[in-house]
């Protein structure tokens, strides 16, 4: 099993679902259930590429992102499967 990557040891990597709108990230790593991280990656959720947060729905889930020149929206508990390095030295 793979072990968490944690915010202290290093602070760039924040999960997916942390990322505000306007906010963009390279994906580093792609986990959870077999069959899910599966799911996420034949959406183009694969390490190198750039995602940003377009928006959240009003309740808060599901949130829109943009990778590849598409949207996708995802529900936070997926999100937080994705672990993402921010771009641009944002916090």
């Amino acid at each position: 099993m793979e072990s968490a990557i944690t915010e202290h040891n290093t602070p760039h990597l924040l999960q997916l679902d942390q990322l505000n709108p306007g906010q963009s990230g390279t994906i580093v790593r792609v986990g959870g259930q077999p069959a899910a991280r599966r799911r996420l990656l034949e959406m183009g959720l694969v390490r190198g590429e750039t995602i940003s947060v377009e928006r959240v729905a009003p309740l808060g889930d599901p949130v829109e992102f943009k990778i590849k020149g598409y949207h996708l929206s995802l529900r936070r508990h997926d999100a937080a499967n994705i672990q993402v390095e921010l771009n641009g030295g944002e916090r």
